[in-house]
């Protein structure tokens, strides 16, 4: 029973850089070194960021501080990642959904693309003592919109990139 907190986030921390790191690949261009180097990279770096602020006892606290978010801004800890294997911020822009959320939570990592898509879960477990873990009838939904991606039209979506 290692380090404490460290211990306990490994299972969320590599399935949320795994989602990322899915994400490049979908995308294509991006060498399978590097995709694994990258991963490896990012969680690295959520570790680091995460350390102070983990509380299985209480999963939701701190929950803003974990959150990784692309939102015509690149969440540092993508950023971070991805200039070790030298990828830009205009190439990750490329690569991934604009709009991204990824809850890194203990006991749960979900995400959402788009800014009003659903919240998928990728991973969910019991947590010790509490109570059971609900049923995901939500998966597959979350599956197809992962693969459509952006093509779902989203009333908001009236070109608001003016913004430059």
């Amino acid at each position: 029973a290692g380090s404490g907190a460290g211990a306990d986030m490994r299972t969320e921390i590599s399935t949320a850089a795994a989602f990322v790191t899915r994400l490049l690949r979908a995308a294509g261009g991006v060498g399978e070194e590097q995709l694994r180097c990258f991963c490896e990279c990012l969680q690295e770096a959520m570790r680091e960021h995460y350390k102070h602020h983990w509380f299985p006892l209480v999963p939701s606290k701190g929950s803003g501080y974990r959150c990784i978010r692309i939102n015509h801004k690149m969440d540092p800890l993508i950023g971070k990642a991805a200039g070790m294997i030298g990828l830009s911020h205009e190439r990750l822009f490329q690569l991934l959904p604009s709009e991204l959320t990824l809850w890194v939570d203990p006991f749960e990592v979900s995400y959402r693309i788009g800014e009003d898509g659903s919240i998928c879960v990728l991973y969910e477990s019991p947590q010790p003592g509490g109570k059971a873990a609900k049923q995901l009838e939500s998966r597959t939904s979350c599956q197809e919109e992962w693969r459509i991606g952006r093509s779902s039209p989203s009333k908001s979506y009236n070109m608001m990139t003016v913004s430059s």
